[in-house]
């Protein structure tokens, strides 16, 4: 049921549990999407930043740096600021979520990750993104015709 008006992107899962990993990627296997995963939460900042991906599935209970922590260093930096991060995990206290909000997260999924509901919230979040990156390109090409500087 892949949607055609949603672009497949670059989804980072991080998650400390392989079989978690490998569950959240053979349910968005066949959108098209690439994917690379990451074991805790410091190799997740650092991927991040290196692969720049469309869309970071997050785990909160990790080694090293929790979903918490990893997703306000990702919000503090400029280049990995707007990446959609969408927080998978087995804690269901409302506390969880604030705590999760609070630390920038843009959705929240417990486990069991029910694969309807995974695929609907991924292609919603990358359509967002898509639409922002669009608008960022045309705000510049805007600020770029718009110059004193370009020619008449």
């Amino acid at each position: 049921m892949s949607n055609s008006a949603t672009p497949a992107g670059r989804i980072l899962i991080a998650d400390d549990n392989e079989q978690n990993r490998e569950l959240l990627e053979a349910y968005l296997s066949d959108e098209g999407h690439e994917i690379v995963m990451s074991e805790d939460g410091q190799q997740t900042v650092e991927m991040a930043m290196s692969e720049q991906p469309d869309l970071i599935l997050l785990d909160i209970m990790m080694p090293k740096l929790s979903g918490y922590e990893v997703c306000q260093k990702l919000r503090e930096n400029s280049s990995t600021a707007n990446i959609p991060i969408l927080m998978v995990t087995a804690l269901k206290e409302m506390g969880d979520i604030e705590k999760a909000v609070a630390a920038g997260a843009d959705d929240f999924l417990t486990k069991p990750v029910h694969r309807l509901e995974l695929k609907t919230r991924v292609r919603s979040l990358l359509r967002v993104r898509h639409l922002s990156n669009e608008r960022d390109r045309l705000l510049a090409y805007l600020a770029e015709v718009d110059s004193p500087t370009s020619p008449q």
